[in-house]
């Protein structure tokens, strides 16, 4: 994976301008007058549809899929797009900032030398995929100004005027492609690819016409789309045969190298591990990241064999998706060898602090379908134990655990990603012995700081989130609880949003500690945690399930599942076994997520016929320990049950 960033991503300031912007041409002859400042956004699809002469329901479609209707500030996108259509700026390609957690090992593997790499150069655009349609201009905005007049900065900063620029294009492809000016929407489809960059784009965006939606933007706009569940569908784009993809996703192969890096040290190559999961071992996790680079310098990333591998990279303006590592092999991406060596790692093209705004429907939509095929594929449980963030991942080792990664973030909308999964995050119990994390996501506004590089304790733009902060009173003005592993021991948990040492994430399980007034407190990394629970608004939902004890006075804590001693052979270096620095007391209970055999998998050098499995008699359970998951050997813990 990329290293990530502390990137200055929440304004053109983000963006580096490669030209002088281009004087504005004369509208063509079909510009329509502007309409007033004071239309609505519903009313601005409307005027829009009607002046372009494209179906409306189209229209709101497209835009649901490009941003949801937001106008996020007028902020660029991960690849310099602007407003509810999505309109990118050519002159503008995203630069990189001040390296956020550069210190992990993303190959997390103590039995060889830690592998920490140089985030490669910008790479040239990775080939387009043969069958893929012929896609809009990279300069959508400036082609928007062309056609409809506007100015380049209202196009920007202006939601009426970027929907009427993104309605004029669409048009525009639809005249080009010899097609009429139809009614009926099935008949849009190719220009709608066009537009969007691929069929299964388009696909998606009948998908939404089929469903329909409705929600209020993030300037406060109602926007809605009524239902059309007999509308035609066309034809999807098909995915690559050697990729493991749904059919009709169009996945594209963009393999990552397999190579020995020098000819005379076997044990230097790249750039992931080959294995034949899961005849070998079982694969029992997903691992979502974010780039925090834009999709061409991740894919050209990814190809480089001094670099890292990892198994899929999604794009966001589209949600098109490249496959880089056959699921049977090994990435390096997730900076613990045990989560390595048992899960797909899968990239989404965004930064963490802007995520909020520009992880797209449309990029959420095909990591859904993608996951949804893997999950089934490899019998991966559909919940938040298994379907985890990098920031939910494990340090392996107590010295490991500061420089863990901390992507997506909290503005990945979880609750969103497992409706799309067809596993929405619901209750189960009381809520008096175990609670499932679940705020409304977009009511849930937590005034994080930290997105802005030149200006670090300035507040981020204020956006929805899925987490929750923690604190050690239940009281708004009690410290916020602090995370020995990651905090120094003068320093404490922070609200910068790349600091999740006091946060509970959506979809996150823990055992009931305590409550008081509006106020529930969670078992959290040894200490009891307070996150604000009122009945008018909750942040959780009571769950059924197994919390774990202590059988005697406390028990280990671990950063993976690891055979006893006993079970290495002499030729296989035994890794280190230590558990971590937190405490787990008797009185204490923890959420279970799952129970797994202890497992290693030996690979130091470039010829496969080197590696190794281990497998031990030991038995763990993993559980909800803080913001990311640990494990616990089952001979020190009992299981009790949670209604």
């Amino acid at each position: 994976m990329l290293v990530r960033r502390r990137t200055l991503a929440l304004g053109v300031a983000a963006l580096t301008v490669l030209g002088p912007v281009q004087a504005q041409a004369q509208a063509e002859t079909h510009a329509q007058p502007q309409p007033r400042k004071d239309t609505s956004r519903q009313q601005a699809f409307a005027q829009a549809a009607k002046a372009y002469r494209v179906p409306e329901s189209l229209l709101l479609a497209v835009s649901y899929l490009e941003s949801r209707w937001d106008a996020n500030r007028g902020l660029p996108s991960t690849s310099g797009g602007f407003g509810p259509m999505h309109l990118v700026d050519g002159t503008l390609v995203p630069r990189s900032g001040q390296v956020a957690g550069a210190g992990e090992d993303a190959r997390g593997d103590d039995t060889r030398p830690a592998l920490r790499v140089k985030t490669p150069p910008p790479q040239a655009p990775a080939k387009a995929p043969a069958k893929a349609p012929a896609k809009a201009s990279a300069s959508t905005l400036q082609d928007a100004a062309r056609t409809t007049g506007a100015a380049q900065s209202r196009l920007r900063n202006d939601p009426t005027a970027n929907i009427r620029g993104g309605a004029a294009l669409i048009a525009r492809y639809q005249g080009e492609l010899g097609q009429p000016l139809s009614a009926d929407p099935a008949a849009w489809a190719k220009a709608v690819a066009r537009y969007g960059g691929s069929d299964w784009f388009a696909g998606q965006v009948f998908d939404v016409l089929r469903s329909g939606a409705s929600r209020t933007t993030d300037d406060g706009q109602r926007v809605s789309l009524a239902a059309a569940p007999g509308i035609r569908t066309p034809a999807s784009g098909r995915s690559d045969s050697r990729t493991e993809c749904p059919a009709d996703l169009g996945c594209e192969w963009l393999p990552a190298p397999y190579k020995q890096l020098d000819p005379n040290d076997p044990a230097k190559y790249g750039n992931h591990d080959l294995a034949d999961r899961p005849k070998s071992q079982k694969v029992s996790y997903i691992v979502i990241h974010d780039t925090e680079e834009a999709y061409d310098n991740a894919v050209g990333a990814v190809q480089d064999p001094a670099y890292l591998g990892w198994h899929f990279t999604v794009r966001s303006a589209d949600g098109h998706v490249a496959q880089h590592v056959l699921g049977k092999d090994v990435g390096w991406q997730a900076g613990n060898w045990y989560i390595n060596t048992k899960s797909i790692g899968i990239e989404h093209e965004g930064f963490l602090a802007q995520g909020g705004a520009w992880y797209t429907e449309a990029l959420y939509r095909s990591s859904a379908e993608l996951v949804r095929y893997l999950a089934k594929k490899y019998g991966i449980p559909m919940d938040r134990g298994h379907i985890i963030g990098h920031d939910n991942v494990p340090g392996l080792k107590s010295t490991t655990i500061k420089d863990m990664h901390v992507d997506p973030g909290p503005y990945w909308d979880w609750a969103r990603y497992f409706k799309l999964l067809k596993h929405p995050l619901r209750g189960s119990g009381s809520g008096h012995g175990m609670v499932m994390i679940r705020p409304d996501y977009d009511r849930n506004v937590v005034p994080y700081t930290g997105c802005d590089d030149k200006n670090p304790s300035a507040p981020c733009p204020s956006h929805g989130g899925g987490s929750v902060m923690l604190r050690t009173e239940p009281r708004d003005d009690a410290p916020l609880v602090k995370d020995i592993g990651k905090n120094p021991p003068s320093g404490n948990a922070t609200m910068d949003v790349y600091d999740h040492g006091a946060r509970a994430a959506t979809g996150q399980k823990y055992a009931v500690a305590g409550k008081a007034r509006d106020w529930t407190a969670i078992w959290y990394l040894g200490q009891k945690a307070w996150f604000h629970d009122p009945k008018s608004r909750p942040a959780s939902v009571g769950v059924r399930g197994y919390v774990a004890v202590p059988k005697g006075a406390s028990a280990g804590v671990y950063g993976g599942a690891y055979p006893e001693k006993e079970a290495f052979p002499a030729n296989v270096p035994v890794p280190d076994l230590s558990p971590l620095q937190y405490p787990f007391a008797a009185g204490q209970k923890y959420a279970v997520l799952g129970e797994t055999n202890s497992e290693y998998y030996y690979a130091k050098y470039f010829d496969p016929a080197t590696h190794a499995l281990v497998r031990g008699k030991q038995k763990y359970y993993e559980i909800q320990f803080g913001h990311r998951v640990y494990f616990v050997k089952a001979d020190e813990v009992v299981l009790k049950p949670v209604k």
